[in-house]
């Protein structure tokens, strides 16, 4: 199971990667591999900022429908386009491609309320 070590991680399997003041938020490879298939990706087009803990749009496997939570309060800067015609780089690069929203982020605080890789890990085990 692919976890990086820089990125952190909800205990609902959303990864937050930091870039100075932008946060960019995934799914995990484990929650990619548990969904199987995505087939869609809803992200409402006017989202403009989410809350930790809420949710902020689905993600649509074959078999299953799974919300997708906020790691932290953030206001958004882009929502990945690509995901539209392409869901399923969530499968194949969850941690690259397949990233679901940019993020400027409003308390920097929450961030140190996330797991590390080895707490994910430890989760998962």
């Amino acid at each position: 199971m692919n976890v990086p070590a820089e990125l952190k991680y909800t205990n609902d399997h959303e990864w937050l990667r930091i870039e100075g003041n932008t946060g960019i938020i995934g799914i995990t490879d484990f929650a990619q591999s548990e969904l199987g298939d995505v087939v869609f990706v809803d992200i409402d087009p006017d989202t403009k900022n989410i809350t930790s803990g809420s949710s902020f749009g689905t993600i649509e496997a074959v078999k299953t429908v799974s919300e997708l939570l906020a790691p932290v309060d953030g206001n958004v800067v882009e929502i990945n386009s690509k995901l539209q015609d392409d869901p399923q780089l969530v499968n194949t690069d969850p941690y690259g491609e397949g990233w679901l929203l940019k993020i400027e982020i409003i308390d920097p605080a929450q961030v140190n309320e996330l797991l590390d890789s080895e707490s994910y890990k430890q989760q998962l085990a």
